[in-house]
């Protein structure tokens, strides 16, 4: 199996994350569960493995665990309706018993997490090193078996689950030689953790996950302890199976997430952003991903798929069942999957088309935008529309913007375009009023408004105060601002003031000064003018600049003009894709 694309594996991570840093929680009442935990067994041999729990088969059908461990009581009766058995958590400290206790409550159990350093692929929490560093191994070593201690005896328990993609995700820290023995001395490390757990709750199952069956060898190699393997794969689920016969396994493996194509595992659209599924098709990846799990039977002990979570933002809509608490078709894609009783569900509404008007490629900014809509509803409710932005693919912004819009009748919805430059998510929710939503998204590249006559600052000698020689995109010089060019531009150091100068080569009036600002804007700055690049005279002061695009209407005279920031607007530089001058 190929590896994941290491830039989008931040979707889930940023999901995750959060569940590690909430900080302790008041603990519930707990409920009047069963008294002693159940004793959980890998049983069986090569090709025909099973898990019990207390004598009994036990197939894992999970979903991986959002709320906060506090919130527990109000989700679990929904998670049992959906057939879901088991929960898969990242973190397990003093805030989990809430958890524990809710989920035995109703029959379900919990497979128990701890965070490693660097986890979620690309490396959530900083990189460690895993051949030198034994004072972090020593604390996690301390810290993880004092919390089997504390709840191996819970009922709410079903096994341990040590790290979560760092196999992977020591690429993003290390590389060649050095990376392998990293990854060595991380797998013998997971080992010297199970065999902690084990000392002290003989009656749960030790596994690891990683983020591709690439990392099984070295599991095979350093960690022999470990009862089970895990693996999250998403539209590459199907694939897993081939992976685990064509690498001669002797140990059988679940998966702990799964569902539709990720951001890493889909083509780029026509805006050069990939393409997300719709919400049909991330249905039938549940679907599929269950399926193949099942499929490989007395080896794949079941699935923890991704995600019962409420976030509503970039990554909560790529896979959340439930952003902000509304079921999607991937949520009763999954109830179908697990047995749940749907025969009285009102499903959500169909978003069978999504587009912009005209052409996506060049949307205006800040002027009126026309998005075609259809959906229906399976149940015959009336359906309501809500559009959305996101900046992601501009500012690694996760969070959704709503879009105020009018209905024109026939499936069209005018909202005003982002007034910001660069390639935006949109998003249309359509809600039936019962708990239900569909959502479907499409791209748009916002251009700046054209703007009549010529711009005589096109190509034209510029010089700065400062620019960056080097940095991410950059060398970043003055003349990337006037180069014509929307994908490069000029930045400033880190400082306040700077300027931009430009040499119109002759004495010329102007009425309209047009700028683009990259994501390091002026919050204040002036528009000025000079016949001798010396003396210099403001025919615009700004002090509410809140970046994206700045039409100016402005009356000025001069061979030079000069923008002057002098308050910046982030605590970077100040940058310009470009700068017009029109007469």
């Amino acid at each position: 199996m190929s590896r994941p694309h290491p830039r989008a594996r931040g979707i889930a991570t940023s999901l995750t994350a959060a569940l590690l840093t909430a900080g302790a929680l008041t603990a519930l009442p707990a409920h009047e569960a069963a008294a002693a935990g159940s004793t959980v067994k890998v049983t069986g041999g090569q090709g025909a493995w099973q898990l019990t729990v207390d004598g009994s088969p036990y197939q894992i059908k999970g979903l991986t665990w959002g709320p906060l461990a506090a919130d527990a009581e109000r989700y679990m009766p929904d998670l049992a309706s959906m057939g879901v058995n088991t929960i898969r958590t990242w973190g397990t400290d003093a805030s989990s018993r809430p958890l524990f206790d809710s989920a035995a409550a109703h029959g379900i159990k919990v497979i128990a997490g701890f965070w490693l350093q660097p986890g979620g692929g690309p490396g959530s929490g900083g990189c460690v090193n895993y051949v030198t560093d034994t004072a972090y191994k020593d604390r996690m070593l301390a810290e993880f078996p004092r919390w089997v201690e504390e709840y191996r005896d819970h009922p709410g328990v079903l096994m341990w689950n040590v790290g979560n993609e760092s196999v992977l995700g020591l690429q993003n820290c290390y590389s060649g030689d050095e990376l392998e023995r990293q990854r060595d001395a991380y797998t013998t490390f997971v080992n010297d953790v199970t065999k902690k757990i084990h000392a002290v709750d003989p009656d749960h199952p030790v596994t690891s996950t990683d983020a591709w069956v690439g990392a099984w060898p070295y599991y095979r190699k350093n960690a022999p302890d470990l009862d089970l393997y895990a693996v999250n794969a998403y539209n590459a689920v199907c694939d897993v199976r081939a992976a685990w016969e064509q690498g001669g396994y002797t140990k059988p493996y679940i998966v702990t997430e799964s569902g539709p194509a990720g951001e890493w595992e889909v083509p780029d659209d026509t805006n050069g952003v990939p393409q997300e599924p719709t919400d049909r098709a991330k249905a039938e990846g549940y679907t599929k991903a269950w399926n193949c799990v099942t499929g490989h039977r007395g080896v794949a002990l079941g699935a923890t798929l991704f995600h019962y979570a409420t976030e509503y933002d970039f990554g909560g809509i790529w896979f959340n069942l439930l952003p902000a608490g509304q079921k999607r078709l991937s949520y009763y894609a999954v109830k179908r999957a697990y047995g749940g009783d749907t025969s009285g569900d009102n499903t959500p509404p169909v978003v069978s088309g999504f587009g912009v008007e005209g052409d996506a490629g060049r949307v205006q900014a800040g002027k009126d935008l026309v998005l075609t809509v259809r959906a229906t509803d399976p149940d015959g409710d009336p359906v309501t529309h809500e559009v959305l932005a996101n900046s992601n693919y501009i500012d690694q912004s996760k969070q959704l913007t709503p879009l105020p819009h009018t209905d024109l009748g026939g499936g069209r919805l005018k909202v005003t375009a982002p007034d910001r430059p660069g390639v935006w998510k949109l998003y249309v929710k359509a809600t039936d009023g019962r708990g239900n939503v569909g959502v479907e998204t499409v791209s748009a590249r916002v251009v700046p408004p054209a703007v009549e006559g010529t711009d005589v600052a096109l190509g034209k000698p510029a010089t700065a105060s400062s620019f960056q020689a080097s940095y991410g995109d950059c060398p970043c010089p003055a003349a990337h601002a006037v180069d014509g060019n929307p994908n490069t531009r000029w930045a400033s150091d880190w400082s306040d003031p700077q300027w931009l100068r430009i040499d119109l080569g002759t004495r010329t009036t102007f009425r309209h000064v047009q700028l683009h600002w990259e994501t390091s804007y002026a919050r204040a700055y002036t528009v000025q003018t000079s016949d001798d690049g010396e003396n210099w005279q403001t025919v615009r002061t700004v002090t509410d600049g809140n970046g994206g695009v700045d039409d100016l209407e402005v009356t000025g005279t001069g061979r030079y003009v000069r923008i002057n920031g002098t308050a910046r607007g982030t605590g970077y530089g100040y940058s310009l894709y470009e700068v017009g001058v029109y007469i």
